[in-house]
């Protein structure tokens, strides 16, 4: 009779395991999904972007160094993005990431600013619809971002839990993920575009 009780305690112990081994697999590819959005968005941000610095270059013809700041950060952030997408959990990756978007949100609210002063560039149609698509954008950056972080606080919390870590530990390497932070707090804010 000891030994049935033993070895269902086992059984039990053993299904307890699996279950939690299997809750964390399921909240990990549910973060990692979380950040193939967030690519997905940022890869629509990077593609508006040179269409919308080559509308604006017949017109601010002065500003030539804006235009290219906001042409070096696009592409530093493009390099951050496929950095982050072939390792979604290392967390300087993502902390790059979030650097590389913090100074091109940055260099994009400075083009916004300095387009602000050509009446002929705000009443372009063109212009206005990359404007009214990349606010759209940036919205959805915003929502796929904060998914995003609500996973990897889901996957975190789970994998810290007693004994849920334990289980972690034992069958697996799980180490906890991190964050999209944009480190500039003009980031934060949705680019403010008037057209």
């Amino acid at each position: 009779m000891f030994k049935l009780i033993v070895l269902a305690l086992i059984v039990l112990g053993l299904f307890f395991a699996v279950s939690i081994y299997n809750r964390i697999i399921a909240l990990r590819n549910r973060y990692k999904n979380a950040f193939a959005q967030i690519d997905v968005q940022l890869q629509r941000r990077h593609d508006l972007i040179p269409d919308l610095v080559e509308t604006a270059k017949k017109y601010m013809e002065h500003e030539k160094e804006t235009l290219t700041q906001v042409i070096s950060a696009r592409n530093q952030a493009v390099t951050a993005k496929r950095d982050a997408t072939e390792r979604p959990t290392d967390a300087h990756a993502i902390g790059i990431l979030g650097q590389a978007e913090s100074l091109l949100s940055g260099s994009l609210a400075r083009f916004m600013a300095v387009a602000e002063n050509y009446p002929d560039l705000k009443a372009n149609e063109t212009m206005s619809q990359l404007m009214e698509e990349l606010t759209s954008t940036e919205n959805r950056i915003s929502f796929a971002r904060q998914a995003y972080n609500d996973s990897v606080m889901n996957f975190n919390t789970y994998t810290e839990q007693f004994p849920n870590n334990l289980v972690a530990k034992t069958f697996g390497s799980f180490p906890l993920a991190h964050p999209l932070k944009l480190e500039n707090p003009e980031a934060k804010q949705a680019i403010n575009v008037s057209f």
